[in-house]
């Protein structure tokens, strides 16, 4: 190489360390949280009335009604809750 020409940074660095870096985080962490984030969206999508099911903030009860954002939970007799869809953390299996 002549004293003329100037390096090219890009050549100079080794790119492909970084590109298995990058790929490394996206599989180990982003594309699980990814999935994770789809599957809790369509167990939401999907409830229905008498799902007994569990909010983030651990209460248990049966749904009651579904509407457009919320749903409303039966804890007790003649205890209903309004919440909203996402904080139903699990809905559980009968």
């Amino acid at each position: 190489m002549s004293p003329d020409q100037a390096a090219n940074p890009l050549l100079a660095t080794p790119i492909i360390p970084y590109i298995i870096i990058f790929a490394i985080f996206y599989f180990i962490l982003l594309k699980p949280q990814k999935d994770k984030q789809k599957q809790q969206k369509e167990m939401i999508n999907q409830l229905k009335k008498n799902d007994k099911v569990v909010t983030a903030g651990g209460i248990h009860g049966i749904v009651t009604s579904v509407k457009d954002r919320t749903v409303m939970i039966r804890v007790d007799d003649n205890v209903k809750l309004e919440m909203d869809k996402e904080s139903i953390s699990t809905v559980i299996k009968k």
